[in-house]
């Protein structure tokens, strides 16, 4: 199947509501689904909230090395910060270790992506991502969900596909797994509604065994700057 049929497809899929039950009506599954949906959103919470607590005390010696390794390797600040929208679209900090240049601007599409040496490396890995423990503690992320993209991507999506926020924002999620940032913005939006709809504890723990396999792979794990402005041009060139 070709590409742009494949992403076509996911995203058409990932809008439909199909309940699980086939004993219950499309108006009893939606009452169940939300009930599931608010009482999961609790359990998650408090999962996320102890485990991201337990990692930053576990892993605290390594944050404290790859902060000081950063500021040697690059004149500039450890953490890079960056606005992104969360949960309804509420925006917030979403903190990394910095992998590129501190002078470089990530918005400038005229300039390549000026990464550190040790930058290379954290980005391959994944462990730039370390930081996002703190944005779960505060409640502002959570382990698995949609990645929280700028706000470009937030207000150049209709509404149908804002749904993708119903949900805290992830560190990983089923996007992630499926592809990474070797999918289309369609692939990503339709795989990120496809979790939504999927809410649950089981669908979570896949997707934790098949982050590992996808980390361990190092598979499309940098869109670089050019990743994102084609994404937000996909989004763009349809209206």
């Amino acid at each position: 199947m070709p590409k742009k049929a494949k992403a076509d497809l996911v995203h058409q899929e990932s809008l439909q509501v199909i309940p699980k039950y086939r004993f219950l009506s499309l108006g009893a599954y939606e009452k169940v689904h939300k009930v599931h949906f608010f009482l999961y959103g609790i359990l998650k919470r408090v999962l996320d909230l102890v485990f991201a607590l337990a990692l930053i005390v576990l892993l605290s010696p390594l944050l404290i090395v790859v902060a000081i390794l950063v500021k040697l390797d690059s004149p500039g600040p450890a953490l890079f910060k960056q606005k992104r929208t969360g949960k309804n679209g509420k925006e917030f900090y979403m903190l990394k270790f910095r992998s590129m240049a501190a002078d470089n601007d990530v918005k400038d599409a005229s300039c390549g992506n000026h990464y550190t040496r040790l930058g290379k490396f954290l980005r391959r890995t994944s462990i730039d991502e370390l930081p996002q423990l703190f944005n779960i503690v505060l409640g502002q992320m959570s382990f698995i969900g949609p990645r929280p993209w700028i706000v470009e991507y937030w207000t150049n999506m209709n509404e149908v596909e804002r749904g993708r926020a119903k949900v805290l924002p992830g560190i990983t999620g089923l996007a992630a797994v499926k592809g990474r940032n070797g999918l289309s913005i369609f692939e990503k939006i339709g795989y990120d509604l496809t979790y939504v709809q999927n809410y649950s504890l089981i669908q979570d723990i896949k997707i934790v065994f098949m982050t590992i396999l996808v980390v361990l792979k190092g598979e499309e794990a940098d869109a670089g700057k050019e990743g994102i402005f084609g994404d937000l041009g996909e989004l763009k060139a349809r209206k």
